[in-house]
């Protein structure tokens, strides 16, 4: 199976993250599929097909040794997808949160997302052919009240992004961006967030969100915003001073505004 492409999908085990899985399987992919609770291990069984390759790992990539036992077990194969998808979410006013919890979002959505593809987009670039799709979001475009640390970690995200894809021009080497809105998977739940505009309001599916960004993927697109609501809060958040923005978000995010 050497032969054939072979991708790495992080946060796989539920939500948007399963759905890319299942998307590079119906693609031809051979997969290492990774996320930080046991849930992954079934979610590869759901996935697997006859004639295909996939393997499931428990690591918390929020630490290095847990993104280091993830490149090992590629056992040296090159990757040809990487679908930089895990992330936290968290809830609620800044002073009032656990600072291990805001830790723990910036280390799962920042630190160990650059570092697993610093380490995976070096090996790449020296080939001169690769895909990476990171899973921005549209909260990157906005001031997070009450969800300030989640929206800095994607505004760092989406910037990122970007600039490594201008970074990587004529390289063989593509970057895209997907950029969802709220999508109906238990972040809302896992962010502590169910009693907020936002944890009520309509989504989108985790399907829909994946089939586009990786569509954009496998075409080399730089960016995709999922749906057209999204699109236009987007081009708003340009427009609006941040000023404003940060209290049209408190309205969405503030705890108990579900029946507001």
């Amino acid at each position: 199976m050497e032969n054939r492409a072979f991708a790495i999908v992080t946060g796989a085990s539920t939500g948007i993250g399963l759905e890319l899985a299942k998307c590079c399987a119906e693609a031809g992919y051979d997969l290492l599929i990774v996320a930080d609770e046991p849930e992954i291990h079934a979610a590869a069984e759901m996935i697997r097909r006859p004639g295909m390759s996939v393997e499931s790992i428990e690591a918390d990539l929020a630490k290095t040794e847990g993104v280091d036992r993830l490149l090992a077990a590629t056992r040296g194969r090159p990757v040809t997808a990487l679908l930089a998808n895990a992330g936290r979410g968290l809830g609620r006013a800044f002073l009032d949160q656990e600072f291990v919890d805001i830790r723990q979002v910036i280390d799962t959505n920042v630190t160990g997302t650059l570092y697993l593809i610093h380490r995976i987009g070096c090996a790449m670039r020296a080939r001169g052919d690769g895909k990476i799709l990171i899973t921005g979001s549209i909260a990157g475009f906005m001031p997070g009240t009450y969800q300030a640390v989640y929206n800095g970690t994607k505004a760092l995200l989406d910037s990122f992004a970007f600039a490594l894809r201008a970074e990587l021009k004529d390289s063989g080497v593509t970057v895209t961006c997907l950029m969802p809105g709220a999508t109906e998977t238990e972040f809302f739940a896992r962010a502590d967030m169910l009693d907020t505009k936002f944890g009520t309001e309509k989504k989108m599916s985790a399907e829909e969100v994946a089939k586009l960004g990786f569509e954009a993927m496998q075409k080399g697109e730089e960016d995709v915003i999922a749906g057209w609501n999204n699109k236009l809060r987007a081009a708003i958040s340009r427009l609006m001073p941040s000023t404003a923005l940060a209290e049209q978000h408190r309205k969405m995010a503030a705890p108990g505004t579900a029946a507001e």
